[in-house]
């Protein structure tokens, strides 16, 4: 193990460029057990954050533990934000990880403000709380007590299948307060996944704590998105996927194409061109220059293809285009009996022969 930047405030000159000199830099730490990843310990001034009210995200509060991701997902729209201390999109988001290591002391603080609302507060939408560095940290606990203690109702989105280390915990908490509980599920071919999202558990095993949770008395909705044009996005695949959520219990499904952020629109680019070079040109045409999301025709396509094979396996289901910023966001649903029976999925239609390229729209997104 090796310590550098043991004291505050004082450059290393060994360190990475941006590192030097980070506002409560503890440590950074590396361990055989990660091996290539180094972890860099802050204390933090603050935790919790407000979405920017132009955003397209459909809450207002977020937590996040963590900066940069173990899971290295190459589509994570979170990679740009790693430019901001002077790191890369690419390998140095998925290596060079900073850990808030007093999180949960700071968001206690801030929750127990006259000010504060009791508002909800979502985990998981920037860089996951359940990465694999979760396990070494054991953050989630505390923040979880501190949201609970305070009357705090809160969501988790996660890919990690160290939430089921807290079930127990977030069991009790949803005695007390609302608990939301979802699990993000992209690719069902391990070969893909584990090229795709090389760090992640695979579908089975996110499956599996889909289970544990459901077990446990959640009503867990899985976050089937990205959907990957040309490589995810066929009948017998999604058909596939959708069996498969449904047979570990799931209640709902929130579904959406790929989208392409600056930063990892580049790193996706490297990876399709090693990868599959013959998608390369049809990428292009449904992502042109510095457009994000797909085009509103691919996404209609979509849709179409979505919703029958919801209502085929009993599971509700929303386009995440469904439900932009100042509307209920109905894929965390708090831990409830299970309604006796599941509505109807909204809207009709039957498969299109082809795929849509036409320009993008510019529609708000969840991702």
């Amino acid at each position: 193990m090796r310590w550098q930047g043991q004291q505050l405030g004082v450059d290393d000159s060994g360190a990475l460029p941006g590192m030097e000199r980070i506002d409560g830099l503890v440590r950074s730490v590396t361990t055989p057990e990660f091996a290539g990843m180094t972890f860099h310990e802050v204390q933090c001034k603050s935790a919790l954050n407000r979405v920017p009210g132009a955003s397209a995200m459909p809450f207002d509060w977020t937590v996040n533990p963590y900066r940069g991701c173990t899971h290295q997902c190459v589509y994570c729209f979170a990679r740009k934000t790693h430019e901001y201390l002077d790191l890369d999109y690419g390998s140095d988001f998925d290596s060079q990880i900073v850990v808030k290591v007093n999180v949960a002391d700071v968001l206690r603080t801030e929750l127990r403000r006259g000010s504060w609302t009791r508002e909800p507060v979502m985990l998981g939408t920037n860089t996951d709380p359940y990465q694999r560095a979760e396990g070494r940290y054991r953050l989630m606990p505390d923040i979880v007590g501190a949201l609970t203690e305070t009357g705090t109702p809160f969501s988790i989105l996660t890919k990690g299948t160290l939430l089921r280390r807290d079930l127990p915990l977030l069991t009790d908490a949803a005695q007390q307060v609302k608990v939301s509980l979802a699990m993000s599920i992209a690719v069902f071919d391990d070969a893909l996944q584990h090229s795709i999202e090389p760090g992640t558990p695979g579908a089975d095993a996110r499956l599996a704590t889909v289970r544990a949770a459901t077990a446990a008395g959640f009503r867990v909705t899985v976050f089937l998105m990205p959907i990957l044009p040309h490589l995810t996005d066929s009948i017998a695949a999604l058909d596939d996927a959708l069996a498969r959520i449904r047979a570990a219990g799931a209640a709902r499904v929130v579904y959406g194409a790929l989208h392409l952020r600056p930063g990892a629109k580049q790193w996706f680019w490297q990876w399709l061109e090693r990868e599959h070079p013959h998608l390369v040109s049809s990428y292009r045409g449904l992502y042109p220059g510095v457009s994000v999301s797909a085009p509103k025709a691919y996404r209609t396509w979509l849709a179409k293809r979505m919703r029958p094979l919801l209502r085929m396996h009993r599971l509700d289901g929303w386009d995440e285009d469904d439900h932009p910023r100042g509307r209920p966001q109905p894929g965390l649903a708090a831990r409830t009996s299970p309604p006796s029976s599941l509505g109807p999925v909204r809207g009709t239609g039957a498969s299109a022969s082809a795929r849509p390229r036409v320009a993008p729209a510019s529609e708000p997104t969840l991702f």
